[in-house]
């Protein structure tokens, strides 16, 4: 019982001092003159995945490199599948207003450069450093585009950064970015210790349990954020908080972890749960090129397909 009781501790860590280190980047950002624009494309997007790359970076200390892949590739499914299917049963996602296709085909091109680089076995720095590359490039784009935006008189506004307060005393911002620094190495080597021992006592493989426990616990403040934009009406910021949290899972989380050591690739993930990964990308292809919405009949059959492939796993 106790390992459960402290990978729960473990994860409750981690989602609380990710949110305390996004919340004093943030402010300490705008507080030195950042521009908001590029807080919001950088250190938002790279914030918010920092439980994920510290479970990774901890995985890959203890040789658990199941549960390192495990919780990226398991994420992405539970994101496509559970993050947008769970929001769309309860109110149904207006997508049909949405244009997310360069960012989608940017996600698909990065889950198959993803899986290419699997299938030679391992994950090394040249690895690492080819997704980061990759990641680079996106960025660059969505820089470029959002100047261009900006330039045609779109102002610049601090609003759309939820965690901005441009009034936070210094104090504050600092109590924010220690509670973060500490809380993130801890949480993640309480989750991926425990994760382990789980594992071994009921002799499931760190694969299974990474792409189970471990990813679907770091998917919830993406299930959060959608279901509150599903209630505000907000597709886009629901459509577009997956499609950015799986290019960075895919190019970030294991590109920096593969400088900390090599990442070897179970041959299991070659075999189905990358597949699985990519087949529930492309099952969004209605929503981001034909305009149809999400609706409740699409989140069900979504959360089944979600519930049918832990069926499978396990």
């Amino acid at each position: 019982m106790m390992p459960w009781l402290f990978c729960l501790l473990g994860l409750v860590i981690l989602l609380l001092a990710g949110d305390a280190l996004v919340r004093g980047a943030v402010n300490l950002s705008l507080r030195v003159g950042i521009p908001a624009l590029i807080v919001s494309l950088t250190i938002v997007a790279f914030g918010t995945s920092a439980p994920e790359l510290l479970i990774a970076v901890q995985a890959v200390f203890e040789n658990a490199d199941g549960i390192a892949l495990g919780n990226v590739v398991g994420s992405n499914t539970a994101n496509i599948l559970l993050v947008l299917g769970i929001p769309a049963m309860m109110r149904a996602l207006h997508t049909s207003e949405c244009d997310t296709r360069q960012n989608y085909l940017f996600m698909i091109g990065a889950s198959v450069l993803f899986i290419g680089l699997a299938f030679f076995g391992t994950f090394t720095w040249v690895s690492g450093l080819i997704l980061l590359l990759a990641l680079a490039g996106v960025l660059y784009t969505a820089f470029r585009e959002a100047r261009a935006h900006r330039a045609a008189g779109e102002p610049d506004e601090l609003e759309e950064i939820e965690e901005a307060d441009p009034n936070m005393p210094y104090w504050r911002i600092g109590l924010y970015l220690v509670l973060g620094l500490i809380g993130l190495p801890l949480g993640a080597e309480l989750l991926v210790e425990n994760a382990t021992i789980i594992a071994r006592m009921y002799g499931m493989s760190e694969t299974v349990i990474g792409l189970t426990l471990v990813a679907v616990g770091t998917s919830l403040p993406e299930l959060a954020t959608t279901v509150m934009a599903a209630l505000r009406r907000q597709a886009d910021v629901a459509l577009g908080n997956v499609i950015g949290s799986n290019m960075f899972n895919l190019l970030a989380i294991i590109g920096l972890a593969t400088f900390i050591g090599p990442i070897s690739v179970d041959p299991e993930f070659l075999r189905f749960d990358l597949w699985v990964m990519l087949g529930s990308s492309l099952l969004i292809i209605p929503f981001v090129f034909f305009r149809q919405d999400i609706t409740r009949l699409w989140g069900v059959g979504l959360t089944a397909v979600y519930m049918v492939y832990l069926w499978m796993l396990f």
